[in-house]
């Protein structure tokens, strides 16, 4: 490939892991850089030729100064172009692999740094799609990665969102704009696992479904055929609605946000089970409390709560507030019946989300069989180097 730019160069100290970037690593921290006045001024997003200590040349990377992960690798190869028809080969890698795993257009299409974009997301839901942008070089090159996408699948709307935590690290602003196409005035109907989710794409979380729990909500389902279900920290009926799919008998969605609650009844209408569906709006640890007052009884209970601990910092509070759920939850369930815990929390490894829950269950009196351990979906691919690709974690226990 010709290279067309003359990049500026970035180095490593001496006493950083050179190694690790060779073999797969894709991040670079502040600490293990070279920080002169000439890589201070660099601007949020500019690319950037990496070098080792020796200044031998390691791959291709974007910068921000105004970030702890001053580098995030591109490409291997240094004479890359990072232009659109290199997003436009990607990103037919990325939805090649999306096809040949799903029958319908509802998936996440890129998930970061595993897809070979660092830092961002794309949700696609059939003819929109979300982006999440949430390193500075895809905010500076938005234009050229929407009309990637567009090239690349032939969507008509693609909706750039601002929210969420990792922009605010990256120093970026918070506002969600409409790139191309236009925003849909209503929820999108999404089919998942024989149920019908609502996506609201406008405002809802996040970029309005959480694709990453789809195998974790077709296990659920399995284990609820006749079961009177308790979904808690619900959003728009993950787990429920896809029990009532499977033929639950009853469920129940707990959540605090009503807008969320009401695109669950939504859901539950256009699959003819609002009969069999309900909701309660509130805290979910005070709603979990108040069923156990009420001698409310479960034959599975699904706790999908958000990151407890989004950082190291809130490791040991996310764990205890892991194991109070465990324990409240486990109160609820009928003799023999199941208790789904989930953790979207990198920081909370499996071995350390497991603990607290296994603790938390043995504090409300009960015992417990682990008989399914669950991870994010196959269009939610790991980067083998990066750990924290890796976060969704769901334990399945029969009581």
């Amino acid at each position: 490939m010709t290279q067309t730019h003359t990049y500026p160069v970035v180095r490593l100290r001496p006493t950083a892991a050179a190694k690790a970037i060779r073999h797969g690593f894709p991040w670079v921290y502040d600490n293990e850089m070279v920080l002169d006045r000439r890589t201070k001024k660099l601007d949020p997003g500019a690319i950037a030729i990496l070098e080792d200590a020796e200044r031998a040349p390691i791959a291709l990377v974007t910068v921000n100064p105004n970030s702890k992960i001053f580098a995030r690798v591109l490409d291997r190869e240094i004479t890359a172009n990072i232009d659109q028809s290199w997003m436009e080969r990607r990103l037919q890698t990325a939805l090649s692999l999306r096809m040949r795993l799903f029958d319908a257009p509802f998936y996440r299409l890129v998930h970061a740094e595993a897809d070979g974009f660092p830092g961002v997301i794309v949700d696609r839901f059939d003819d929109v799609v979300v982006v999440q942008p949430n390193a500075a070089w895809a905010d500076a090159m938005i234009n050229e990665l929407v009309a990637a996408i567009i090239a690349v699948t032939g969507v008509k709307t693609v909706i750039k969102n601002a929210s969420g935590r990792a922009r605010a690290l990256e120093g970026l602003d918070d506002e969600t704009v409409v790139m191309a196409g236009q925003m849909p005035d209503v929820a999108i109907p999404v089919p998942m696992n024989g149920a019908i989710y609502m996506a609201d794409v406008a405002g809802g979380q996040k970029t309005g479904l959480f694709f990453d729990q789809r195998p974790n909500h077709e296990m659920a389902a399995r284990v609820s055929k006749n079961a009177r279900v308790l979904d808690v920290f619900s959003h728009v009926g993950g787990f429920s609605l896809a029990a009532l799919a499977a033929g639950a008998s009853s469920a129940l969605a707990v959540d605090g946000s009503q807008a969320a609650l009401d695109l669950a009844e939504r859901g539950a209408a256009a699959m003819s089970a609002s009969d069999r569906f309900s909701t309660r709006k509130g805290d979910a640890f005070d709603v979990l409390s108040a069923l156990a007052e009420e001698g409310a009884q479960f034959d599975v209970v699904v706790c999908d709560p958000p990151a407890f601990a989004s950082s190291k910092s809130a490791l040991d509070a996310g764990l205890r507030a892991y194991e109070r759920v465990a324990r409240l939850a486990a109160l609820l369930v009928a003799e023999g019946g199941i208790l789904v815990l989930c953790s979207c929390s990198h920081a909370a490894d499996l071995t350390k989300f497991r603990t607290a829950c296994v603790r938390g269950i043995g504090r409300a009196g009960r015992q417990a069989a682990l008989f399914h351990t669950g991870f994010a979906g196959p269009d939610h691919p790991l980067h083998p180097q990066l750990a924290e690709s890796g976060y969704l974690k769901s334990l399945f226990f029969r009581l």
